[in-house]
């Protein structure tokens, strides 16, 4: 088995330089999400400097795959329609070379969502997001969590994270309290954030997105994750100071990632 790093150095001014041409690209993310977090996830695209397309119809999905600059594979509410479309999705995004993400929600004691899950994994996404909990389920090592709640550590998935990288090929990000993010062989913690995105829908969900419209701007989808990671992070640090709870977080967080630049992201991204 390759040796794996336990850390890996990155920059931030490459995180810069990648937001920088995320937003100069406007990448075009299609999203095969769950029904809870369309909206959010499409007005969190936009405030970002990304557009969002909701196009999970069979016999369409696989066609959009194909022209967008990414793809998100959510299976939060995966009914038998949006399963035939994400298998679609999944095969011409395979087929164009487009990069794409899965987002593999509350699995675990749910049968149909974990074996979705699974048969995408074995489907070289270029990106694996969740918690924890549906981190360790996906790799063999645990059970699942409460619903979309994880009931483990970033720190206790932190090995499954990284085989399960190498045994796929994606890169794959574990959100905590500090995210990290492992392709196997290099390993990067995002600190910061804020827990409001726990309090309001599709925080995480979100975040799946944004990663996805982040890899079309560097060639490296490690530090392209990374780089969605901390921009998403950074805006939700500066949400949080200017909210008062979970109603007023959500549209500052809106206003935030609109509004942080380049240089904001360099100047206060902690990596380790």
């Amino acid at each position: 088995m390759p040796a794996i790093a336990p850390s890996y150095f990155l920059d931030p001014g490459v995180l810069a330089e990648t937001l920088d041409s995320m937003r100069a690209g406007a990448p075009l993310v299609q999203c095969l999400t769950n029904a809870v977090v369309t909206n959010f996830t499409a007005n969190v695209l936009l405030a970002a400097g990304a557009s969002a397309a909701m196009v999970d119809f069979p016999g369409e999905s696989g066609d959009f795959a194909a022209l967008a600059s990414s793809v998100l594979v959510n299976l939060g509410t995966p009914g038998s329609e949006q399963r035939a479309s994400m298998r679609e999705a999944v095969a011409a995004a395979t087929a164009a070379h487009t990069p794409w993400v899965l987002d593999p929600v509350a699995i675990g004691a749910l049968r149909i969502r974990t074996s979705l899950a699974h048969e995408f994994a074995a489907a070289s996404p270029t990106v694996i997001r969740g918690n924890p909990s549906e981190i360790l389920v996906l790799a063999g090592s645990g059970g699942g969590g409460r619903g979309v709640e994880s009931t483990d550590s970033v720190t206790a998935a932190a090995h499954a994270a990284r085989q399960l990288a190498l045994r796929t090929g994606a890169v794959v990000a574990v959100s905590g309290p500090t995210d990290l993010i492992t392709d196997g062989r290099r390993s990067v913690h995002v600190h910061g954030g804020s827990p409001m995105l726990t309090r309001i829908t599709g925080g995480g969900c979100a975040l799946g997105a944004i990663c996805a419209a982040f890899l079309p701007a560097h060639p490296d989808p490690l530090v392209a994750t990374v780089s969605a990671h901390a921009f998403y992070s950074a805006a939700a640090t500066r949400a949080e100071a200017m909210s008062l709870g979970p109603g007023s977080f959500a549209p500052a967080f809106l206003d935030a990632l609109h509004l942080l630049s380049p240089e904001q992201l360099r100047a206060t991204a902690v990596l380790s």
